[in-house]
């Protein structure tokens, strides 16, 4: 699967019930650096119930200018999680969905705080 297929794709809870929309990916890389590049692996995704628009690096802790376009992505992207790759289930050619009792981490890069 190609990753530019899954973004916008419907996600959906154990349940069927709708939680959003992929809208980003979310890597990371081990080890040491291996010839060129390190091995980059899949550690979830991030989900939006609003929109499905790139967050242009608002998602990072303290970035906050210009201040309008801080503001609009915060609104746009309200509700926005990571779902890590072990809580989904399925992925298939239209739509996802996650294990019953998936847990919702906050889509920021400083860490993994709850929601």
């Amino acid at each position: 699967m190609i990753l530019g297929d899954l973004l916008g794709t419907p996600v959906y809870d154990s349940d069927g019930g709708r939680l959003g929309r992929v809208a980003d990916a979310r890597f990371v890389v081990d080890g040491a650096p291996q010839q060129l590049m390190a091995e980059a692996r899949l550690l979830g995704l991030v989900v939006s119930p609003h929109s499905v628009s790139s967050f242009l690096g608002y998602e990072r802790t303290g970035v906050n200018q210009p201040w309008p376009l801080a503001q609009m992505l915060e609104w746009r992207h309200r509700g926005s999680f990571l779902v890590m790759w072990e809580d989904i289930a399925m992925i298939g050619e239209k739509s996802v969905r996650l294990r019953e009792g998936f847990t919702a981490y906050s889509p920021a890069l400083d860490g993994a705080g709850q929601e």
